[in-house]
């Protein structure tokens, strides 16, 4: 049975359950997007869950976010709707209607007590900051776009995807 995610945003006014066969938080992402939305230590971490497993309270309180995304001189908006409270600005999940299955909580948002990750994967290296450490060494990956591993695959490959 997969595991169940419980989250909320900072004032409480937006609750959230999902279901999860990859709960374990090892993806620092420093695109500028995630950076500046959802970043605490200039990188987001998302996970990931079912989308139809999850349920909402104060769904009043949710907005969407969709990114405008610069590249080679155009603009196109993103097809991932970043969710956050209205009220607090607490960065909740991500969707993209181009994987309809699939929901991306943000860890910051999540209450639930999680896995530690056996290793760190850091990932889209040209959006992180000069300020910001890269830690070095063993459990420390690096990309400078994607990882080679899905969510899933990452989960599969290290035994820790939760059936």
């Amino acid at each position: 049975m997969p595991m169940t995610l419980e989250g909320s945003c900072r004032c409480g006014a937006v609750a959230f359950t999902v279901q999860s066969h990859t709960p374990v938080p090892y993806q620092r992402c420093y695109c500028s997007i995630c950076r500046k939305t959802a970043g605490g230590g200039g990188y987001a971490i998302n996970l990931g869950a079912l989308a139809d497993t999850l349920t909402v309270s104060g769904w009043d309180w949710v907005e969407v976010y969709r990114a405008k995304i610069h590249r080679s001189g155009a603009c196109e908006v993103s097809t991932g709707e970043r969710h956050y409270c209205k009220g607090c600005a607490t960065a909740l999940w991500l969707y993209d209607p181009s994987w309809p299955e699939l929901l991306h909580p943000f860890a910051s948002a999540i209450d639930t007590d999680l896995p530690e990750a056996p290793e760190r994967v850091h990932l889209m290296l040209a959006g992180k900051p000069a300020w910001v450490p890269l830690p070095e060494g063993p459990g420390e990956v690096h990309f400078d776009e994607y990882p080679e591993l899905s969510l899933d695959d990452w989960h599969r490959t290290h035994g820790l995807w939760v059936a």
